[in-house]
């Protein structure tokens, strides 16, 4: 593994979905987790969230999106979070909720929705 990435995918995983929360997969992970643990936040939070081409907010409304065409809503509400950590607003959220429909489906932008409305009351944003 590249300490390098993972120690920059580390700073962005905690800087986006939050300390706690990483810390807490972290120390959860066993030895038959954990080397999927370290991968993960140097690939996906060093190397893709660490290119500075796209910056975090556009990487947030990006993932809201295929998270959505993907089904994953855990991870969807996660991301959400991390959204709204990186700037994205409510108003930004439900025109991405409005694309969601039109190019994943109804039945899954609705889906979307009640996921958006849970995290939107968390941060008392409705």
């Amino acid at each position: 593994m590249d300490e390098k990435l993972f120690e920059e995918g580390l700073k962005n995983r905690k800087a986006v979905v939050g300390a706690e929360y990483v810390e807490k997969n972290l120390a959860a992970a066993d030895d038959f987790s954990l080397p999927f643990q370290e991968a993960m936040t140097a690939w996906c939070w060093g190397f893709g969230w660490g290119d500075e081409a796209i910056d975090h907010k556009t990487r947030s409304m990006l993932n809201l999106t295929m998270l959505a065409a993907l089904g994953k809503m855990t991870e969807w509400e996660i991301h959400c979070r991390g959204a709204i950590k990186n700037g994205v607003t409510k108003e930004e959220i439900r025109a991405i909720l409005h694309i969601i429909g039109i190019y994943c489906g109804v039945p899954q932008g609705l889906e979307c929705f009640r996921h958006a409305r849970n995290v939107l009351e968390e941060h008392d944003m409705l």
